[in-house]
């Protein structure tokens, strides 16, 4: 089974021109040793950020609580049927940049991965970030899993230096839970 593996030897180069790639296999028998070449071709990607539009505010765009991050997304967010997940993209003066809808969900839940909360994040340039959802409930109490995420991202955004300022959690009327308030950031339960 080992002689069967060894046999045959895969010799790749990425070559200069366009993304050509050249893979010879090579025949192990040193009395046949006939190769072949053969020529791929890579796709190239360019990411660009697109706007979208502009979001209307009655504030000055700089985070200073987290009742106005509440403020921004209320009117977004006030009389969905489904849960939305997301993220306000800050300077390091800690001034909105941009927001950006990472997921829709379901009535109760939606699948958030941090890949695509830092996304944004890295391609604005952002320094810091705060997360957002809302709960159709009305009750803007954070979930185990909520709280579990927060921790995720928070982890997520040192690991890249990309600082998670908050999440805010938007219920109805004026409710709304900041787990920074609770303490549920930095690593802390």
């Amino acid at each position: 089974m080992l002689s069967e593996l060894t046999a045959r030897v895969l010799i790749i180069a990425v070559g200069t021109k366009g993304g050509d790639i050249g893979v010879r296999t090579t025949n192990g028998d040193a009395v046949n040793g006939d190769s072949q070449w053969r020529r791929y071709r890579l796709a190239q990607f360019r990411v660009v950020l697109v706007r979208e539009g502009t979001v209307p505010t009655a504030w000055d765009r700089q985070v200073r609580a987290s009742r106005d991050v509440a403020t921004l997304m209320r009117p977004l967010v006030a009389g969905l049927d489904r849960e939305q997940f997301w993220v306000l993209l800050l300077n390091a003066k800690n001034r909105a940049i941009g927001l950006n809808l990472v997921s829709v969900g379901a009535l109760n839940t939606t699948l958030v991965h941090p890949r695509e909360v830092m996304k944004p994040a890295i391609l604005s340039n952002a320094a810091a970030i705060v997360l957002v959802h809302n709960h159709p409930s009305g009750d803007p109490a954070p979930s185990a899993e909520d709280v579990a995420l927060t921790q995720r991202l928070w982890a997520a955004g040192e690991l890249l230096g990309i600082r998670v300022l908050d999440h805010v959690v938007v219920g109805s009327e004026d409710a709304y839970c900041s787990l920074a308030d609770q303490g549920a950031l930095g690593g802390a339960k």
